[in-house]
């Protein structure tokens, strides 16, 4: 496929070091398909991956286990946890509009592709919907940016809010090697940016949700840059990634909130 391949549902525009890390702390905060038709840059393997793993000390492979078995953890509508998730989500989304129901025509006005979000969580699980939430409740005026895309020239024709949402956890996970295995083994980083990222995780355990916020702006930042539109989805994505990458390696990176694109968020 080449950068500006894929179909894609578009949206019109409304105006309006590893050891130092020995414990795994929590902080407050909530805690792969893609849409249909968008795909992600993000699925693809590269060469770069093949690398040998990093050893781990017992906490961090505990904190690193946790993560994994989130991303385990597929979206059930069945649950009533998760549909609560789901409906906390439009409260945080539109909370002057009552949800009519968990599959409603509404929810596309946040950028899911139908009417019953469930569809949309395939490829990215019950974390892709804590990811979203996490963003809501710890940046609401960066979240509401990006659901109403209020900053920059925007483009006529949009990307979905809620689906690349769901892809930027797709790629984070695949980027930071978390994918778990069957068997329930911890599966260790096996690049400097997943061993990277571990040592941050080691130190608070919403370094995942936290690092997608900061990439959901940078991916927004690098759309404008591009001057993007829906059907260079795929290349945003590309050099969000790259760019995502480089931050991480960083000499005098010791915690992610030093990363040059956090300054991107605002609460």
């Amino acid at each position: 496929m080449d950068d500006r391949g894929g179909s894609f549902v578009a949206v019109r525009r409304i105006s309006q070091g590893l050891e130092r890390g020995n414990t795994c702390h929590s902080t407050s905060g909530s805690t792969a398909w893609l849409g249909r038709g968008l795909s992600c840059v993000c699925a693809q393997s590269r060469e770069s991956d093949a690398r040998p793993s990093f050893d781990l000390t017992p906490s961090q492979e505990e904190c690193l286990q946790r993560l994994q078995n989130r991303i385990d953890i597929a979206y059930d509508s069945s649950i009533p946890e998760h549909q609560e998730a789901l409906r906390a989500l439009w409260n945080a989304a539109f909370p002057e509009e009552e949800l009519r129901g968990l599959i409603s025509e509404q929810w596309k006005e946040m950028g899911w592709q139908g009417k019953d979000p469930s569809t949309d969580f395939r490829g990215g699980g019950f974390i892709s919907l804590e990811n979203l939430l996490f963003f809501a409740t710890n940046f609401p005026k960066s979240f509401k940016d990006l659901l109403w895309k209020l900053e920059g020239d925007r483009s006529v024709w949009e990307y979905p809010f809620a689906v690349a949402g769901v892809n930027i956890t797709f790629m984070l996970i695949q980027m930071l090697d978390l994918e778990a295995v069957s068997f329930n083994s911890t599966v260790k980083p096996r690049t400097m940016v997943g061993a990277v990222f571990l040592k941050f995780l080691s130190e608070n355990e919403s370094a995942f949700d936290l690092l997608y916020c900061i990439t959901f702006k940078l991916m927004d930042h690098q759309w404008l840059a591009m001057r993007a539109s829906y059907m260079d989805f795929n290349t945003v994505m590309k050099a969000t990634r790259r760019q995502l990458e480089r931050e991480l390696l960083l000499e005098d990176i010791t915690r992610l909130e030093d990363l040059p694109s956090y300054s991107l968020l605002t609460r």
